[in-house]
C-alpha cells in the first residue's frame, strides 16, 4: 500500500509505517501528479482536498491530522467513495495550554476578568470548563449550542463586550451563522470595549485582517493576539508589527497534540480498512514527567501562573517570529510565506503541562489548580 503524507505530521513514519511504503512531500508542494499513486493521502490544514488534486489518482482514505475540515471538500470525497477521517479533538488541551500562557502575559489579573468564548466546541468548551473551574467568569457564544449543553451561553454582543475575547471558530463561509469575517470593521469600532485583549487562535479569517490593521494603526485602544492569519503563509507583516502577540499557527503544535493527530488518522484507517492497530501514544513519547526536562521548580510565593511560563512561554514565540518575518531580506510575499512555513517545520518541542512536575508548591489550593491544568505537583 503506497501512503503518501504531508512531511510535518509527526511520526508519520513510525505509526503508518507497519501498514505500506510511506513517502512524504511537503504539504504545500502536493499536486495531482505527486498525489496519483497513493492509496491512502494524509494531510494538514496547508493542503486543499478537493477534486483538483485527486482527479486521476487511486486514493481510496484521506486523513487530515487536523481539528478543523474546511480545507477538504467533504462532498467530492464522498462523490468519489474516498472515505475520509481527522483528529478532532488532538491538540484541544495544547490550544487551552496557549490561551492560559497568553493570559498570563498579558493580563495579571485574569482571574477577575470577565472571559468571552466565541465557539464552544473541542477547544473553547474544555477552555470554558478549565477557566469556569478555576472560578473565573465567563460567557460564550456558540450558536448551534443551547441551554442544555451550556448554562452559561449569551448573545453575540454581550461576549464581545467581555475583557478579554478567545475566538475558537471553524472557518465557514456558508448558512446562517457564518464566521468568515465575523470580526470586522464595525465589530472592532462599536461592540469591543476599550482596553480589551482580543485573541485568535481558531482560524484567521474570521478576523478581517485588514480591517484589524486599519483600527489598530488608527490608534485603537485594543490588545491583540494572533496565532492564524488571513491568508497564511502570506501574512501581512504590517500587522504583526501591530499586535501585541504574534504566533506562526502554532497554539497547538504540542509534542502530544501533534501524536494524538497522526495516531487518531492512523485508527481511523485502521477501522476502514478492517486492520489490527498496535501500539499507543505513550510508546512514543519520551521524557517522563520525573526527568530532569519536566522538572519545574517554584520559588517561595510563585504558583500557578509562573508555573504556565516556566511549562510554555508565548513571549518567546513571538520573539522568533518577529526576528525570522521582519528580517530585511524577507522582501516579497514569498519570502514572508517560506518563513513562515519554516517557523512552523522548525518549530521547536513543546510539551503539555502533563510532562512537567512541580516542586515548591506551597498552598494546598495553588496544588488543586496545578493539577487541574494537568500538572504534577510534589
Amino acid at each position: 500500500m503506497k501512503i503518501i503524507a504531508d512531511e510535518n505530521m509527526s511520526d508519520v513514519h513510525e505509526i503508518f509505517g507497519p501498514f505500506g511504503e510511506v513517502e512524504t512531500i511537503a504539504g504545500r508542494a502536493m499536486t495531482a501528479a505527486s498525489v496519483a499513486s497513493a492509496d491512502v493521502l494524509l494531510v494538514r490544514s496547508v493542503t486543499k482536498v478537493d477534486g483538483q488534486l485527486l482527479e486521476g489518482s487511486r486514493a481510496k482514505f484521506v486523513g487530515s491530522a487536523t481539528i478543523g475540515t474546511d480545507h477538504i471538500d467533504l462532498g467530492y470525497l464522498q462523490e468519489k467513495g474516498i472515505h475520509f477521517a481527522h483528529a478532532p479533538g488532538c491538540n484541544a488541551e495544547a490550544v487551552v495550554q496557549y490561551m492560559f500562557s497568553v493570559f498570563c502575559t498579558l493580563e495579571a489579573e485574569w482571574r477577575h476578568k470577565n472571559i468571552g468564548i466565541i465557539g464552544c466546541g473541542n477547544v473553547g468548551g474544555r477552555l470554558f470548563k478549565h477557566l469556569t473551574t478555576l472560578g473565573v467568569a465567563c460567557q460564550v457564544y456558540d450558536p448551534f449550542l443551547n441551554a442544555s449543553k451550556c448554562a452559561s451561553l449569551a448573545d453575540l454582543q454581550t461576549v464581545l463586550s467581555a475583557d478579554i475575547i478567545c475566538l475558537h471558530t471553524p472557518l465557514t463561509r456558508d448558512g446562517e451563522f457564518p464566521t468568515e469575517h465575523m470580526i470586522n470593521r464595525q465589530v472592532l469600532e462599536q461592540c469591543i470595549r476599550p482596553g480589551a485583549l482580543l485573541i485568535n487562535a481558531g482560524r484567521g479569517a474570521a478576523i478581517d485582517n485588514g480591517a484589524l490593521l486599519a483600527h489598530l494603526q488608527g490608534g485603537a485602544d485594543l490588545n491583540v493576539v494572533l496565532d492564524v492569519w488571513e491568508g497564511e503563509p502570506d501574512i501581512n507583516r504590517e500587522l504583526l508589527q501591530v499586535v501585541d502577540l504574534g504566533t506562526p499557527h502554532i497554539a497547538g503544535y504540542s509534542l502530544e497534540g501533534r501524536l494524538r493527530g497522526t495516531q487518531m488518522v492512523r485508527d481511523g484507517m485502521c477501522r476502514h480498512l478492517g486492520l489490527a492497530v498496535e501500539g499507543s501514544m505513550d510508546d512514543l513519547l519520551t521524557g517522563e514527567p520525573a526527568g530532569l526536562d519536566g522538572l519545574i521548580s517554584l520559588a517561595q510565593g510563585a504558583g500557578l501562573d509562573e508555573a504556565i511560563l516556566a511549562a510554555y512561554s508565548i513571549a518567546k514565540d513571538d520573539r522568533q517570529m518577529r526576528s525570522v518575518l521582519n528580517g530585511s531580506d524577507a522582501e516579497s510575499s514569498k519570502d514572508v510565506g517560506t518563513r513562515f512555513d519554516g517557523l512552523r517545520k522548525h518549530y521547536a518541542q513543546r510539551r503539555e503541562f502533563s510532562h512537567y512536575r512541580v516542586s515548591g508548591v506551597g498552598e494546598q489550593a495553588c496544588r488543586a489548580e496545578l493539577e487541574l491544568l494537568g500538572f504534577h505537583s510534589d
